[in-house]
This record gives C-alpha cells, structure tokens and sequence, in this order.
C-alpha cells in the first residue's frame, strides 16, 4: 500500500467533490529562504481558495506521501535541512526509506494522479538545458507531461532552459502545449518570448475541455499550460538575456552539473537582478495558481453535466 496522507481541507474537499490544485514543495525547500518560503506557499494557497478551489501541495515527510500540508507540516517543511529533491526516479525510493523530500514537477504529477486531481499549478517546468548536446540533460518533467494525465500550468519552461529544443521534445512526445490568451509562448519571467503558440485557448472552460477529450480519446499524458506573467511584474526578455548568459557561463566555469545546475542559476540570476528575478518568480507562480483553480473548476462542472 502506498502511504498516502491527505491534509483536513484536501480530505473535506475529495468527500465533497470540490475542485483541487495540486501544488509542489521544491519552491518552499529549494526555491527560497525561509520565512518569505512559507509565506509564498501560504500566499498561493489562498489565491488557490479565493479562485474556488482547495490547495493541495504536495511532499514526502518521514516515508509518507502527503497530498495537501497542515499548517504545521508546511512550517517544518519550510525550516528542513538537506531535504531531497524528488523526481519519478527517486520518489518511491524515499518513501520506502522513510525520507523526506519535496516534490519537482514531475514527482507532484504523480502524486496528484494517484490522488485523483487533474489540475497542478507551479512556476515553470523544467526542460531541455543548454548544452544537452553533449550533457544530456534533459528534465524528467517532458516524460511526464507525456505519460502522467495532468494538467499542467506554468509561466512557460524555465528561462535558464533552451526553450527552442525543449519545445521541440514536447512535441515530439505529443504533448498538446497551449498558450493561455495569447499567440506567443511566455518565457518564464518574461510575458512572450519569440516562439509561436502550438495552440491557443482563451478560456478555462475549453482548456478543461481539452483534458477531458484526451481522457475520452484514450490519449495518455497530461497537457501544459503557459501562462504568461501578467505584464507589470515581469522582466522584459532583452534585459534578462545577458543575465542569464552570464549566470550559465558561471555555471560552466565551475563545472556545475545535474540537480545543482538549476538552483545555481537561479541563485545567481537573483543576485545578478538584485532580486527582481524572485519577485517576478512569486507572482507568476500566484498567477499560475488562479487559473489552475480557475480550469479545475471548470473542470469539475464539465464533468458533473456530462
């Protein structure tokens, strides 16, 4: 039996029905310090609530699954040390290990389908990065939008990434890439980047639709959402290249590799933005948020009148 714990809101909300947004925990372990860690996870939860959904963010604590934290649990959450980054390879392990670990965007699409909820909002996904020509390295999280039945909503790849190639996977894994009210695909902490939307959808309703379609259809995998960053909050793209050339530089000089290569270049383009990046980063998250709730709810009425 897998030990799956689900918090009192999340366990009302399944007997009642209620629309649910899975949410993962690597931004509260791995994104940001603590307190502002904590209080941005309790900022997104409530933007979840006030859009008509329940939050449920997702982690391994002590061997268990947890879908949805109690306030407690996300307090300790957000002062552990050393906590495990968890993807498809090692989620089981930890939790058969009894470990602790918070969920990447590939671990919390399994953990919310085997929960049962369709709809995941985080801040970007992870992809293709530069240079995987010759690293290879390339994010769990495309082979998991390829297999995994959920929904995913997010402000675009990572920035750090090359957008291009990871693009380019995604279709080749067949997964449906909608850009949320606008022609372009956003670029993380900026609104567009200089890539056309495979697909666009300008409602909650038709991207709910979508998922349930390829539900009936037979079609595994889930399907990304890339909803740009609302445009006062972002970093218009030509400023935050030369950053982020640099930060990737920095990188490559000090032979940063693996799961290191993305907290370093988010580290460093805070420092570099003098904390502009983080800023941008909390409100695209919050944005992803509101409309993640917004599509399960949607979601939940398309199903109830079918």
């Amino acid at each position: 039996m897998i030990p799956i714990r689900y918090s009192a809101e999340v366990t009302q909300a399944r007997n009642a029905g209620t629309a649910i947004v899975a949410l993962e925990s690597t931004i509260i372990t791995h994104g940001m310090p603590f307190p502002q860690n904590v209080e941005t996870a309790r900022l997104v939860e409530a933007d979840v609530r006030a859009a008509g959904a329940v939050p449920a963010t997702i982690a391994v604590l002590d061997g268990a699954l947890h879908v949805g934290l109690e306030s407690v649990e996300l307090d300790l959450l957000g002062q552990a040390q050393d906590v495990a980054k968890l993807s498809r390879a090692d989620m089981a392990a930890c939790i058969a290990t009894g470990g602790t670990g918070a969920t990447t965007v590939a671990a919390t699409m399994i953990a919310a389908h085997l929960a049962g909820i369709h709809v995941f909002a985080t801040g970007g996904i992870g992809g293709v990065h530069r240079g995987a020509e010759h690293s290879f390295d390339i994010s769990a999280d495309l082979q998991e939008l390829a297999q995994t039945p959920v929904t995913v909503v997010a402000a675009g790849a990572k920035a750090i990434l090359d957008l291009a190639k990871t693009y380019e996977v995604l279709e080749t894994l067949g997964v449906p890439v909608i850009a949320y009210g606008q022609d372009m695909l956003p670029a993380f902490w900026s609104a567009a980047s200089d890539m056309a939307a495979p697909l666009r959808m300008d409602s909650a309703a038709q991207i709910a639709k979508a998922q349930l379609m390829r539900t009936a259809m037979g079609l595994a995998g889930g399907q990304l959402v890339t909803n740009p960053i609302p445009k006062g909050d972002e970093i218009p793209a030509e400023h935050l290249q030369p950053i982020i050339d640099q930060a990737l530089a920095e990188a490559d000089a000090q032979s940063v590799s693996a799961k290191a290569v993305t907290p370093f270049l988010l580290g460093r383009i805070f420092e570099l933005t003098e904390g502009r990046s983080l800023t941008a980063n909390i409100a695209l998250v919050r944005n992803n948020a509101r409309l993640a709730a917004q599509i399960s709810v949607a979601m939940g009425e398309l199903r109830a009148a079918s």
